[in-house]
């Protein structure tokens, strides 16, 4: 049974979109666009708005391979997508015109661009979906994953996440990011209502919407939390939550142990979990109940994966049904599809004597300073475990340094040299500080490194040494 057939079989399952507060079912929606039948590509550009999703499971149910890509891209960067996909159809409702294409109304409310002249290259019957890794650089590389890697890892996520048919979900991570898309997918299976969304924990609409609708879970990535943190959030009870999700990174033991106490004094669920794009979503989950000793553990496998770590590198590497079909990087490579369940997940683990599984940080993220060999990640960590479990972003700053970001305007730069001294031994001359009044994010809310390296080694001649404040 195909992801289509396992959503069009929960017949509670209705749609509501927050900013226009349309209501829709799913039967409102199923063949809903008048769109032809063919073996395509097409570009949804998603800004988690009840006309994307529409024209998403409209497409999805017919023989198209779907890219889900971000709505927010540079012009440019689409133009160029496009050109490397030429795909039938695109769903865009920031532009009006697109080159090569005409207007077509598929229906009442939504209109997309058709090609003008569709010529149909070879695809392979099981590369259905497109998603990029990169969200926002409008890379032209695109994971391929089959239906078949959908439905397994779903069914996966399903054994262990406690959804019901009367849970109200938003979709408060965008469906074109991995983590985002089986948020969807899953709840789309089994809960009661989606609420179509792009606000999030900044914008006072966000708590709004949570309180009108009564929002049954939330999910986000370590600097959501964070900021519920900064919030005040795990103060007080939000009664409608009954459990949390997680993933994209490491959580320091500060937070976890905020995150702990809450959920058991309020009694909810918090669920860290771990996953990559390549392998269609989530590869491991923390039980809930082993959070409070263990919450800055990955935890197990999923239901039909297992990993092992290299014992050269220390990278983990993880099997499993859910695990995609390579990459493309135009519309040729769409042609094949590589069947396999490995993945080399590009990420430094260790496991511990329970059993349990540590991410230790990514490979990519080593730097050495003197000789040392430093992982960012973990610096990273040891200065929010041992500052109060605040924001601190670590970088490479001209192969030379070690650069700290933090938000917090009271904190003396000395303080955060002490730390780093005595607990790895580096010189004060090897450390740089820097105030940023706003921390640049990626769509999904990660925070953005690639843009945060860039910005201070360009300008690093010019910041003054203590305090530099970026807003």
């Amino acid at each position: 049974m195909g992801l289509y057939d396992l959503i069009q079989k929960n017949k509670k399952l209705n749609f509501i979109d927050a900013d226009t507060k349309v209501v829709k079912t799913f039967n409102d929606i199923h063949k809903s666009l008048d769109i032809e039948d063919l073996r395509a590509v097409v570009f949804i550009y998603n800004d988690n708005q009840l006309p994307a999703i529409e024209a998403f499971l409209n497409f999805y149910q017919k023989k198209y391979t779907v890219a889900l890509l971000n709505s927010g891209l540079h012009p440019e960067f689409k133009q160029n997508l496009e050109k490397e996909y030429k795909p039938a159809y695109i769903f865009d409702p920031s532009r009006t015109v697109v080159e090569e294409y005409d207007i077509k109304q598929v229906s009442k409310d939504i209109s997309v661009f058709k090609r003008n002249e569709i010529r149909l290259y070879p695809i392979h019957g099981d590369v259905k979906l497109l998603m990029s890794t990169s969200g926002t650089t409008g890379s032209p590389k695109f994971v391929k994953i089959s239906d078949d890697n959908l439905v397994q890892n779903a069914l996966s996520i399903m054994e262990y996440m406690p959804i019901t048919e009367h849970d109200i979900v938003p979709l408060n991570v965008p469906i074109n990011f991995v983590y985002g898309f089986s948020i969807f997918t899953t709840n789309c299976i089994k809960a009661k209502t989606i609420v179509c969304t792009e606000r999030d924990v900044l914008q006072k609409e966000f708590w709004s919407d949570l309180a009108e609708y009564g929002y049954s879970t939330l999910s986000g990535v370590p600097y959501f939390y964070e900021l519920l943190q900064r919030f005040g959030f795990f103060k007080k009870d939000t009664p409608s939550v009954r459990y949390f999700t997680h993933t994209g990174g490491m959580l320091n033991q500060e937070l976890a142990n905020v995150i702990s106490n809450y959920t058991h004094i309020y009694n909810k669920q918090f669920f860290a979990q771990y996953g990559q794009t390549e392998a269609s979503g989530r590869m491991a989950f923390l039980p809930p109940n082993d959070f409070k000793t263990k919450g800055t553990s990955i935890g197990f496998p999923v239901k039909n994966g297992r990993f092992e770590i290299d014992e050269n590198t220390g990278e983990l590497i993880y099997y499993g049904p859910n695990v995609s079909g390579g990459y493309a990087n135009n519309i040729f490579d769409l042609q094949h599809y590589d069947h396999t369940d490995k993945l080399y997940t590009g990420d430094l683990a260790e496991k511990d004597e329970l059993g349990y599984y540590h991410i230790k940080g990514r490979i990519k993220r080593i730097m050495k300073l003197f000789g040392v060999r430093l992982n960012l990640d973990e610096v990273e960590v040891l200065l929010k475990n041992q500052l109060g479990g605040q924001t601190f972003i670590c970088i490479s700053v001209q192969d030379k340094y070690i650069g700290v970001i933090h938000q917090d305007p009271s904190l003396q730069r000395e303080t955060i040299t002490q730390v780093i001294k005595e607990k790895l031994g580096l010189h004060a001359s090897s450390i740089k500080n820097y105030y940023f009044d706003e921390v640049p994010l990626t769509v999904n809310g990660k925070v953005d490194y690639p843009a945060i390296n860039k910005y201070i080694n360009e300008n690093e001649n010019s910041f003054a040494a203590a305090k530099t404040v970026v807003g």
